[in-house]
């Protein structure tokens, strides 16, 4: 059995490539899927409808062009079909009301960038050991 995709909406072109390579370098067996602004990531819930696999999780860059996170969060969570799928807020935002407005719109987890690659590795490995790995997902 293939692994479940990730869906990482990420607008910024350094963030996305250094969350791939460490993706990559950690060997991740689960396809990432990429969306570049919340109104693509918005066009994945009419694609899962029709039955295109769902995400085993989604990594929600909060700052994003043409609809930002928190609303992708929202129509996410508001769904009765999607509201399962785990979404983990991955911003540079670690403003106080993002992280509260996040949680309360049903985030399961707030995560802020860390700058460094290296620390950045121990993300994506925390990622990837729980979200697709130990995390026991809603059929």
């Amino acid at each position: 059995m293939l692994a479940k995709p990730i869906l990482l909406v990420e607008d910024n072109p350094m963030d996305l490539d250094l969350t791939l390579r460490a993706f990559k370098r950690r060997k991740l067996t689960n396809p990432v899927e990429v969306a570049r602004d919340g109104e693509e990531a918005l066009a994945r819930l009419a694609r899962w409808e029709t039955g295109e696999e769902q995400p085993v999780v989604i990594l929600l860059d909060l700052k994003l062009p043409k609809v930002d996170g928190l609303e992708v969060l929202r129509q996410v969570k508001s769904h009765p079909e999607f509201r399962a799928i785990p979404v983990v807020v991955l911003t540079s935002s670690a403003e106080d009301r993002d992280v509260q407005e996040a949680y309360q719109l049903g985030a399961n987890s707030y995560i802020t960038k860390p700058v460094d690659f290296d620390k950045f590795m121990d993300v994506a490995e925390q990622i990837e050991l729980y979200w697709t790995i130990l995390n026991t997902p809603s059929m």
